[in-house]
Parts: structure tokens; sequence; C-alpha cells
């Protein structure tokens, strides 16, 4: 199998999945440049990643990658136990991050997209921040008692650990949600995830 990604980006959290399996891959980091060359748009037209690439099949989009490592890589347990209920616990929080937290962060990272008006970008900022930490807020309260957000280590996790670092950059209030704060420690104290940052160039 061969990833791409980019550094920080939503990719990332493929890219700790497969150093959670514990299996050889190769990874390619690329940057706004590259993903524009031809030979990208060859395997994605929509010239984003993640892309995955195993033998003559090729995927694109989060969720769809992160079940086919699940499917391809049973024994390393992210989508659970291989029961049907684990399956939809991992992929009920894994749909939140995807679905719900994910989409959020648009108007702070495009606000032009939004609102034409410049002047008016900061009361956007501010309204997004808003829900943002709504959203977090369910996530710290789905952790009280847990470690991981299905109750076990599963692919959501890493998803949830970027959006994180992006709250960081964009000045998301997540002061009190000691949960989160403890779920993101024990997230950098793991040697997966330390690889994928090694490699992307984040720590």
């Amino acid at each position: 199998m061969k990833l791409y990604t980019k550094s920080g980006a939503c990719s990332t959290a493929v890219h700790i999945d497969l150093c959670w399996t514990g299996q050889p891959f190769d990874v390619e980091v690329m940057d706004a440049e590259r993903m524009k060359a031809p030979a990208f748009r060859a395997l994605n037209p929509a010239g984003s990643v993640p892309v995955l690439v195993d033998g003559d099949f090729v995927l694109t989009q989060n969720a769809a990658i992160v079940g086919y490592i699940a499917d391809s890589f049973p024994q390393a347990g992210l989508a659970g136990d291989g029961s049907a209920r684990q399956r939809g616990e991992a992929t009920r929080w894994l749909s939140f991050v995807n679905s719900d937290l994910h989409p959020a962060f648009r108007p702070l990272f495009a606000p032009a997209l939004f609102i034409a008006d410049p002047a008016q970008h900061e009361a956007l900022a501010a309204s997004t921040r808003k829900r943002l930490r709504g959203l977090y807020e369910t996530a710290d309260a789905r952790l009280d008692g847990r470690d991981w957000l299905a109750g076990f280590r599963s692919f959501a996790d890493p998803y949830l650990f970027v959006t994180l670092s992006w709250a960081e950059r964009f000045g998301v209030d997540l002061a009190g949600l000691d949960r989160l704060a403890g779920f993101r420690q024990r997230m950098q104290a793991d040697a997966g995830v330390q690889r994928a940052l090694r490699t992307e160039g984040l720590a």
C-alpha cells in the first residue's frame, strides 16, 4: 500500500491508522503544488488527499480509506473486535468527526467561500469557534470514563486528534475540556502517532 498525505491535513489521520496496523507501507508527503501535477491528478482528479494505492486499486476519501485499512488488517482492531456492534460504534464516531467536526472548520480554512466581505470574516470566525466549542464539548463528554471515542482504540481517534491541532491553530477555546486534553496527551505519547508525525515533519 502507498498513502499520499499532506502534512497536518486530515490525511494525517489515515497515516496514523496505517502506522497502527504494524504492517509495511509506503508514504509520500505532498504539498499544494505537487497535488496539482498531472501524475497526481491521474490518481485523484480532485487533487486532494488522502489517496491510497493498493496494487491497481486507488481509493480516495477518509472514511472509505480507513474502512478499507481496517478490513485489510483486522488484527489491528481499527474497527473493533469484528462484531457489528463495535464496527458500528467506531463508525459512529468516525462519522461525527468526518461529517460534523471537520466540515465545521471550513469557514476558518476559507472564509471567502462563505462571506465575500473581508470585514465580516472575524465575525464568521467567532461564530465558527463557538460552534466548534460545542462539538468538542460533545467529544469531551463522550470521553468521560473512556480513553477512546468508541470505548476502544479505533480509526475515529486519529481523526479527532488531527482536528485538535487545527483547533489550537485557529484559537478554538478548549479550556476546561480536561478529558479531551488527556486524550490528546495519550495520542501524542503513542509510538505510531509519533512515527506519522515525524514522517510528515510535525514532530
